[in-house]
């Protein structure tokens, strides 16, 4: 049976993109260019509540290409997959093709 973490309140759940280290021709690409630190955002919390009690929801949803910080995140196993935890505010922008 497969598991299934739901982030509570503002956390997002992500799956890091791994770029490929060489091309479908097999040239090796240095290191240096195939940092993007990015993920794909796998299940996100329902947000988290103002002063006022009123709801502020997860700027993002699942299935967003997203980038992410260079530190930080909760790493946890689920299946033998490695998935990063972040909190909504962590995470620095939505990447779009």
């Amino acid at each position: 049976m497969a598991k299934r973490l739901i982030p509570t309140l503002n956390r997002v759940l992500v799956q890091k993109i791994v770029p490929p280290a060489k091309t479908t021709a097999g040239i090796l690409l240095p290191e240096k260019s195939t940092k993007l630190n990015s993920g794909k955002v796998v299940a996100v919390g329902p947000g988290t509540h103002d002063k006022a009690g009123n709801l502020i929801p997860v700027a993002v949803k699942e299935g967003d290409t997203v980038l992410l910080p260079e530190y930080g995140g909760t790493q946890v196993k689920l299946d033998d997959k490695e998935y990063h935890l972040f909190r909504d505010e962590d995470i620095l922008g939505t990447l779009h093709e």
